[in-house]
């Protein structure tokens, strides 16, 4: 069921489907009155999306998911209601901003190595088709002009041949550490989320110390919910969440409209859990 506050959606300022523009519209058409736009690693889209929802009598907070590394796996980390213009953010957002262009130029030559041409240039196109960015183009757009080059069927398998975890185009880049992402969020005045944490492939027990080292770091959110995830797992961040005394952060991780995936729609948190968004001073100065 849709609810109205959604605080983790992505548009064409990195890898989502809709222009910021678009993105606020459909989100308020599906009854969302507060918006979160977290893309990966930019501000772009803030200022166009704040102009949108501005003309809708929508509250958009400003977002970002920032893509950091912890024990040697790539981690995402959701900040919320920060200063844009402070400087440790910007020099963060700026050094992975040139970082991930040289990634992207790099899939590309990997890909044209392996009789694939034209996959830079081509996912560049694709990115620019949906809405001009300046962030460069990721593996969903790579995945996209394989599809359309006729390599491989659908993104499923463009993913589980050439660009997924430990194939080809899983090129690594050098992102900051978490210690690093959160203390530049929090150097911005930022309210910090550990971003759905379950979709880390990691034991119970490494988890776990994730968390703890999360909050050493600064964190004090945790993503209980994030789109239509199992149940089970709701109910075990919860538990998470209880036990070390975090805010909970909710949203539906919404990247393009598909069967399973709208701006609103993730399971409800537990009554009992602080939330978040109830810090937020934008909020408030609007209550």
């Amino acid at each position: 069921m849709p609810i109205d506050i959604d605080l983790h959606c992505h548009s064409t300022a990195s890898d989502g489907a809709l222009s910021p523009t678009a993105l606020v519209q459909h989100a308020h058409a599906r009854g969302v009155r507060v918006l979160a736009l977290t893309d990966h690693d930019t501000l772009e889209g803030l200022l166009e999306a704040r102009q949108a929802a501005a003309a809708l009598g929508m509250q958009l907070v400003n977002g970002v998911e920032l893509s950091c590394t912890w024990g040697g796996a790539t981690i995402h980390v959701l900040g919320y209601d920060f200063a844009e213009a402070a400087p440790a953010l910007q020099q963060a957002l700026g050094d992975v901003h040139r970082g991930r262009w040289a990634r992207a130029e790099e899939i590309g030559e990997r890909l044209a190595q392996k009789g694939m041409p034209g996959a830079f240039a081509g996912a560049r196109a694709l990115q620019q088709a949906l809405g001009d960015s300046d962030n460069a183009p990721a593996r969903p757009h790579f995945a996209d002009f394989l599809v359309q080059a006729g390599y491989v069927r659908d993104r499923a398998e463009a993913f589980r041949k050439w660009l997924g975890a430990g194939k080809l185009g899983d090129v690594k880049q050098h992102w900051p550490s978490l210690q690093q992402a959160v203390a530049c969020l929090r150097a911005a005045g930022a309210w910090v989320s550990l971003a759905h944490p379950m979709h880390y492939e990691m034991t119970r027990s490494k988890r776990r110390r994730l968390v703890s080292e999360f909050i050493a770091a600064g964190g004090q959110g945790l993503e209980v919910s994030n789109g239509l995830q199992p149940a089970e797992q709701v109910g075990s961040l919860a538990i998470l969440a209880r036990e070390f005394g975090l805010l909970a952060s909710a949203g539906s991780d919404f990247h393009a409209q598909t069967a399973w995936s709208e701006p609103g729609w993730y399971r409800p948190l537990p009554d009992d859990l602080p939330l978040l968004s109830d810090r937020f001073a934008s909020l408030r100065q609007v209550a």
